[in-house]
Parts: structure tokens; C-alpha cells; sequence
């Protein structure tokens, strides 16, 4: 429902002078407790909980440094449609954010990876799917906010490269930041009691491709055709193996 409002809110103010922002505000909002939500079925409420703090703290600390010091991710500034800020610093959102875009990946990555879920290196090669996840939702998000919504601005950079002005750094410093995530949070998502045959978990699969749909929507109702085209490229390579991987 939440996505619906959103999808109906970007469309409708295409062209006003003025958008309203708490649609955005409830999506990421209603988008969290759905992410915590879903892995409460499967893992201990005191886990899970403990997991997306985690996440919170190190992805919010990460872009509040980045903002001050133009590092891991490139010179940047949030802009005032990012929202309040924590300590005047930081826009409440982004830890929700990084909750949502590293709980979501890592389960696409379990369906992607599941015909091989009883292998040795299974657990390696879900934490590094993740962050390969995490970064490609970062490339589909990027034009998104900082040319569609104006969450933040990207700053010129002494690195020609950038993707929609973004530095290419930007990107790989997202999926850095994630394996240092998983490093402390992945002990906590492991579930010590599985259950006998549990089915394939498409929950995660569909709020990540929600997500990436209202990106390309977004950036397509502002022109951005590479930006949207590339959304729908991550999306559909994305569902075909997660969905070959969840049919195994």
C-alpha cells in the first residue's frame, strides 16, 4: 500500500510546483517495520532487532562522516528535502534506509544462492552477494534521490567517472560498508533452530524490486532514461535468478 501512495504521489506531482514529502516518509518507514517484520518469522525478535541496529548505527555513521569529510562515498551534501537531521548532521532516514537496502538484499542473495545453500562456503558467498546487492540497489537509488527527489547533492569531484554525478567510489564504498555490516551483524541472522522444509522466503525479493520500480519511475517522470533503463535492467536480471534460485 505504502508503494501505491508513493507511485500515486510521484506521478501526480510531476509537474507542481510543490510535492508533498510524507509519503516518502511513511514508505521508508512502513518499508522498515515491513523488512523487521518479515525476518521475525524466521529469527528471535532480540536478533533481528539487534541486527538492524547495528546497520542503523554503522550506515549512519558512515554517511554522517562522509558528509563532513567527504569519505567513503564522495563529496556530497544533504539537501533540506532530506528531512530533520539527527544531531544536525545526519537525515533520519538514512539509517532506516541502509536497514532496508542490507536486510532486503541479503535475503534476494538467499534466493539467488539457495541451490546451494548446504555447501561450505555458502555463508561467504551469501555476505559477498550482499554487498554486490547492496551496491547495485545503490545505482538504482542514486539518480533517484539526488536528481528526482534532491535528498542530497553530489559535489564536483577530481575523478572524471561519476554515474548521474555520482564518483564511481560512491558505489563501491556502499558495498565496503556492507561487508563490515554483515561482519557483525551475520552471526545474528543465522537461524540456530531451522524449521523442516521451509519454503522460499519472496518477501525480501519484492520489497527490493518494489524499491527499484518506484527508482525507475522516478527517474523516468524527470528524463533520466539511462538511469531508468538501468533500474530495469538490475531488476529483471535480479528476478530471474533470485526466482531460478528459489525454484531449485
Amino acid at each position: 500500500m505504502s508503494f501505491a501512495v508513493a507511485f500515486v504521489t510521484l506521478w501526480t506531482s510531476a509537474d507542481a510546483p510543490k510535492e508533498s514529502d510524507w509519503p516518502d516518509a511513511a514508505l521508508i518507514v512502513l518499508t522498515t517495520i515491513g523488512t523487521v517484520a518479515a525476518l521475525w518469522r524466521r529469527l528471535p525478535l532480540q536478533n533481528v532487532l539487534g541486527a538492524a541496529l547495528i546497520i542503523a548505527l554503522i550506515g549512519g555513521a558512515a554517511h554522517a562522516t562522509g558528509e563532513k569529510t567527504d569519505l567513503p562515498f564522495g563529496p556530497f551534501v544533504f539537501g533540506p528535502k532530506a528531512g530533520p537531521k539527527l544531531f544536525k548532521t545526519l537525515p533520519w532516514a538514512m539509517p532506516l534506509l541502509w536497514i532496508v537496502a542490507v536486510l532486503n538484499s541479503r535475503g534476494v542473495a538467499r534466493l539467488i544462492l539457495r541451490p546451494w545453500r548446504k555447501t561450505k562456503a555458502y555463508g561467504f558467498w551469501v555476505i559477498g552477494s550482499t554487498a554486490v546487492l547492496v551496491m547495485l540497489f545503490d545505482l538504482a537509488l542514486d539518480p533517484f534521490a539526488s536528481h528526482a527527489k534532491h535528498y542530497w547533492l553530489w559535489l564536483p569531484t577530481r575523478f572524471p567517472v561519476t554515474w548521474q554525478g555520482a564518483p564511481l567510489l560512491n558505489f563501491l564504498s556502499w558495498a565496503v560498508v556492507t561487508l563490515l555490516m554483515l561482519a557483525f551483524v551475520t552471526p545474528l541472522l543465522i537461524n540456530k533452530r531451522p524449521r523442516e522444509k521451509s519454503g522460499p522466503d519472496y518477501h525480501p525479493l519484492g520489497l527490493w524490486l518494489g524499491a527499484l520500480l518506484l527508482f525507475a519511475v522516478g527517474t523516468a517522470l524527470k528524463g533520466l532514461w539511462p538511469a531508468t533503463a538501468l533500474d530495469a535492467g538490475i531488476g529483471a536480471v535480479t528476478a530471474v535468478f533470485a526466482i531460478r534460485g528459489a525454484r531449485w
